[in-house]
C-alpha cells in the first residue's frame, strides 16, 4: 500500500543502527519520508544519504529520546505525520537481581520506557491530525516472559509493553493505531555487543550454534508489513522468533 499524503512521514527513533536503520530503509521503500532519529548524528545522516541514493526521502534530526526538551522542541516541527516507530532502547547487563547495578536498570527504563512515552505524548497530536496514524512500539518478548539474569531488561519492556496496551485503550475511537512487535532472539551487529559492555566473547556466546536467529531486516519487514495494512486493520501484538527459538529460555543450539 502507498501511504496517503497526509500520513507520509515516518519517524524512526534509535535509526543508526540495527532494526531501526533496517525499518528505515524498508518504510522508504514503501513510499514514506522517514524522519531518522537518533544519538549518533554521523551514522543516521549517512543512512539518509544511503537512502536518497537509493531513490527514497530521508531526512537525519540527532535526538536524545531521554531529552524531553529536545523532543518538545523536534515534534514541533510537525503538523501531521503518519508513523512513529519507537524503536530507541537497548540492554545493559545479565547479572542476577541480587547483584545488579541499579544504575543500569535506571538508564534501560529511561530509554525504553521514558523514551517511548516523552516522544509518544510529543507527536500524538500530529499522528492524530493525519487522520491515520500509526504508533509502532517494538518491545521483546522479554516483555511477556521472564528469565534468569535479565531482571532490567524484563521489567522495562514489560513496562514498554503496558505503555502500549494501554494506549490503546485510551485512545481508541481517534484515528490512529497502536503496534506492538515484539522480537526474541536478533542478531545484531550491536545488541549483545552493548549489553555486555564491548566483550565479544560474552556476545558472540548468545548466539552460538543458533544457525538462524533473526536478523535486523526480518523485524523491519514485520514492522513494515504491520504498517501498511489497511487502515482499519489494527496488528495488537506480534510476537516473532526465529524457528529454533521457542521461549526465551529454550532455544535450539547445535553445538
Amino acid at each position: 500500500m502507498t501511504p496517503a499524503a497526509a500520513s507520509r512521514i515516518a519517524v524512526v527513533t534509535g535509526a543508526s543502527s540495527g532494526i531501526g536503520a533496517a525499518t528505515a530503509r524498508q518504510l522508504a521503500a514503501a513510499g514514506y519520508r522517514v524522519v531518522l532519529t537518533a544519538r549518533r548524528k554521523d551514522r543516521i545522516e549517512a543512512l539518509a544519504e544511503e537512502i536518497t541514493a537509493a531513490g527514497g526521502q530521508a531526512t537525519a534530526y540527532a535526538l536524545d529520546v531521554t531529552d524531553r526538551t529536545a523532543v518538545d522542541e523536534f515534534a514541533s516541527a510537525f503538523k501531521t505525520i503518519g508513523v512513529l516507530v519507537n524503536n530507541a532502547g537497548g540492554a545493559l547487563g545479565a547479572d542476577p537481581i541480587a547483584t545488579a547495578d541499579p544504575s543500569q536498570w535506571r538508564q534501560m527504563y529511561e530509554t525504553n520506557v521514558i523514551g517511548t512515552l516523552n516522544i509518544t505524548q510529543a507527536l500524538l497530536p500530529a499522528l492524530t491530525a493525519s487522520e491515520d496514524g500509526t504508533v509502532v512500539v517494538l518491545s521483546s518478548t522479554a516483555g511477556h516472559g521472564t528469565y534468569e539474569g535479565g531482571g532490567g531488561y524484563v521489567a522495562a519492556k514489560h513496562a514498554e509493553h503496558v505503555l502500549a496496551e494501554t494506549l490503546r485503550l485510551e485512545i481508541v475511537g481517534t484515528p490512529v493505531r497502536v503496534i506492538e512487535v515484539a522480537p526474541g532472539m536478533v542478531k545484531t551487529d550491536e545488541f549483545a555487543l552493548t549489553r555486555f559492555g564491548g566483550d565479544t566473547e560474552k556476545a558472540a556466546k548468545v548466539y552460538a550454534g543458533v544457525a538462524q536467529p533473526l536478523s535486523a531486516d526480518d523485524v523491519a519487514e514485520t514492522i513494515t508489513w504491520a504498517v501498511t495494512r489497511p487502515s482499519h486493520v489494527n496488528i495488537d501484538l506480534l510476537v516473532v522468533r526465529p524457528r529454533a527459538q521457542a521461549s526465551n529460555t529454550k532455544v535450539h543450539r547445535e553445538l
